[in-house]
């Protein structure tokens, strides 16, 4: 990242030390690459109470962390004014634009190419000399009006940049009589600005479309009646009040109604849901042909979609590695372009007596092939335009490094439960050891797990709910958690123990006969809970869950795509492992596996040099999720801890949208490194061209900037092809399945 000042508190006017509180986010107009950002950041540079400056291209905005004591927003954004930007503090004023703020450059433009069009006639049918030049310099002037404002302020604060650049070739064009080449080239390259920046916008649009899925208003029913509120007013417990057709405010859980709902825009999920009362609602999800009434759980701005926007936009201020060595590389490449073009320029004059204007005239042309804005920008449009579409398809990534290194990655992890499996496990058996009645070994397990929340909890609660609904379950005390084994507490007087035949003396407490009925239903593929006390099991729960209906076909896909390595994690028994991978093209299986097990497995890979992802449900994986490269989590729609846990959150329960998000990847790889060799190449060819007197001073406008303008048409292909979602939703209509 890039920032004004690498400081985390300013001093105050009162002259005390602050800390820097405040965070804003300025759309700055025109800002497009590294070097129209420098005089911004040298502007605020000079700011009391300004601290990091993180500009992002690919959305032209720039995020200013500051001492609100020292400084606040509309100063930023006058300095930003200063610099040669119109800077926009979180879009309040765009109704404020005038016209010419919105449309002038259109409007210079329009009169450069009209100037410029009459003046090359009169030059070419050779009458009215003076009436052609004064043409052409008024379409010079006219092309170059907003140039060279942004070369006058990148000059007062010490900065070299492309309309510095620009600038000066122009006037040196002028200087040596080249009326025409001036002309042309300022028209040119007014007119590729504004194609770049309309380029770039339809990039940003689809960005902005997330924000469009948030409704402004919402029919919520209190005890006065119904009433249309903002939603930044909806309160947690509010009950809105759901049309056919309308989006949803805020996450919630329906109260009434039933509705098909279509949570693609949020999951990616291919077929709209169905909505019960108790089922759960996401911001920005469009309700059906049915009527719902919500209760909010939370408030708008801590939504399913609300966090959805942030990371996208906290992933577009993240640099990719390949971002971060352009934009290095770029700082030395500008200077040492500018040394050349002097050197052009005064070395054959003095040393070879040739003329000065020749190759005065060929240095212009080297200044402006030298602007490396399509190799600043061949990163940042790639990876924003990634992000979007894996946001489309209901994959978050934290940043674009991430997106490069899933791209990299060909050894994955996977956790078993809620991963592999639906994470929903069921009891299939009750057993007991002893005289106890099946039914109250049930109790006493649900007692204790009523503490726990790990998945299998919730299996044997569940059950003991349907043996005795009528009576409430015992209180334990002191209870306490095994890691990795089961839990230990105190039941009506006694203490007892639930948990994995790890827990019971590694299983050397169970008699031959109830060793070999365990062993039997792990090798049905079920996980076995004892239940017991002190080193004597006094019966056996067995459960089972079932694997995901699309985890095969996303493991399959994997492997097409070149995986090397699929393998599960589980702290599940080594019989149980082997049935649920039996069923699915996983080549290793790990169980038995305590928390500390997975990161050490994890991190041997690491260390061996190879690109690893995690794949895990985000809450008890979190440790090995830190550990991998990337991070992927699970089914993390509307889930505050997996959103945290991991690099990559997949916010439906898909496991093939591991296989879009690799292929992405790639092909965002495929296409940076396409755009910084054609950048290069295409530098490299005209500056040879130029130093030779082969290319012209329009010739260098059309190749610097038709290069930018490939570059982000190449990136925006990212936001184009086949959907997935789309494809599956088609896929269903023609097998005649309710879509």
């Amino acid at each position: 990242m890039e920032s004004v000042k690498d400081r985390e508190s300013a001093n105050c006017a009162c002259g005390d030390v602050c800390t820097l509180a405040s965070r804003r986010v300025f759309r700055v107009e025109g800002m497009d690459c590294v070097h129209e950002s420098a005089p911004i950041l040298s502007a605020l540079s000079a700011l009391a109470g300004v601290g990091r400056a993180v500009p992002s291209y690919a959305d032209s905005t720039l995020t200013v962390e500051f001492d609100p004591h020292a400084v606040t927003a509309e100063r930023i954004a006058q300095a930003i004014s200063e610099a040669g930007f119109k800077a926009r503090i979180d879009d309040r004023t765009a109704e404020a634009l005038s016209f010419w703020e919105r449309h002038g450059r259109l409007v210079a433009t329009t009169v450069s190419g009209g100037t410029l069009a009459a003046g090359l006639i009169l030059q070419f049918l050779d009458v009215q000399i003076p009436a052609a030049r004064t043409l052409l310099l008024l379409a010079t002037v006219a092309g170059g009006w907003y140039v060279v404002r942004r070369a006058w302020q990148a000059l007062r604060h010490r900065q070299m940049e492309m309309n510095t650049l620009m600038a000066t070739a122009a006037v040196g064009a002028l200087f040596i009589g080249e009326w025409a080449e001036a002309a042309s080239a300022m028209f040119l390259f007014s007119l590729a600005q504004l194609l770049e920046a309309r380029s770039m916008d339809r990039a940003r649009n689809a960005i902005r479309r997330l924000l469009d899925l948030a409704p402004k208003e919402a029919t919520v029913r209190r005890e006065d009646g119904e009433t249309r509120l903002p939603v930044d007013m909806i309160m947690v417990g509010d009950v809105v009040v759901l049309r056919p057709g309308e989006r949803v405010p805020v996450d919630g859980i329906v109260l009434g109604g039933t509705s098909a709902v279509n949570q693609a825009p949020i999951t990616g999920e291919s077929v709209p849901v169905a909505k019960t009362p108790g089922s759960r609602v996401l911001a920005g999800s469009l309700n059906g042909r049915g009527m719902l009434e919500v209760r909010a759980e939370k408030p708008a701005s801590n939504s399913s979609l609300a966090r959805i926007i942030h990371l996208v936009e906290n992933a577009q201020a993240q640099r990719a590695r390949s971002q971060t060595f352009i934009d290095g590389f770029a700082r030395y490449y500008t200077p040492a372009m500018i040394a050349f073009a002097f050197t052009l320029v005064v070395a054959p004059p003095l040393l070879f007596g040739q003329p000065f204007s020749t190759w005065l005239y060929r240095g212009l042309v080297v200044l402006v092939i030298a602007c490396p804005c399509a190799l600043v920008i061949s990163t940042p449009v790639s990876v924003v335009c990634g992000l979007t579409r894996a946001a489309r398809e209901g994959v978050l990534f934290k940043g674009g490094v991430y997106l490069e290194d899933l791209g990299r990655v060909r050894t994955f992890f996977f956790d078993k439960t809620g991963t592999l499996t639906k994470g929903k496990p069921e009891v299939v058996h009750v057993q007991s050891f002893c005289d106890l009645p099946e039914s109250e070994l049930l109790r006493l397990a649900a007692a204790l797990e009523s503490r726990s929340e790990h998945p299998l909890a919730g299996a044997i609660l569940e059950a003991a709910g349907r043996t005795g609904a009528s009576e409430p379950l015992p209180a334990p005390t002191f209870v306490q958690a095994v890691p990795g084994m089961g839990i230990r507490g105190t039941v009506n007087g006694g203490i007892y123990l639930v948990g994995n035949p790890t827990l019971f003396d590694n299983g050397s407490a169970l008699s031959g006969p109830q060793r070999g009925t365990v062993e039997e239903w792990e090798r049905k593929g079920a996980t076995v809970v004892l239940i017991g006390i002190e080193k004597m099991p006094l019966g056996m729960v067995a459960i089972r869950d079932t694997v995901r209906e699309e985890a095969n076909a996303g493991l399959v896909e994997l492997r097409a795509l070149g995986a090397g390595e699929l393998t599960m994690l589980t702290g599940d028994n080594p019989e149980t492992g082997k049935a649920i991978a039996s069923q699915l093209s996983i080549d290793t299986v790990h169980a038995g596996l305590l928390p500390e097990h997975k990161i050490a497995i994890v991190r041997e890979a690491v260390e061996k040099g190879k690109k690893v992802a995690m794949v895990g449900d985000g809450i008890n994986d979190a440790p090995a999720l830190a550990q991998a490269t990337v991070g992927v989590v699970m089914g993390a729609a509307g889930t505050d801890v997996a959103m945290e846990a991991g690099d990559v959150v997949l916010m439906g329960d898909d496991l093939r949208k591991i296989p879009f998000a690799v292929r992405l990847g790639r092909r965002v790889l495929g296409i940076i490194r396409f755009n910084i060799v054609f950048s290069l190449v295409t530098k490299a060819l005209f500056l040879v061209l130029a130093t030779l007197g082969m290319a012209t001073l329009w010739m260098g406008v059309v190749a610097d900037m038709g290069a930018s303008l490939f570059v982000i048409g190449n990136s925006m292909r990212l936001l184009w092809g086949s959907n997935a979602t789309k494809d599956r939703i088609n896929n269903t209509i023609e097998e005649g399945s309710p879509a």
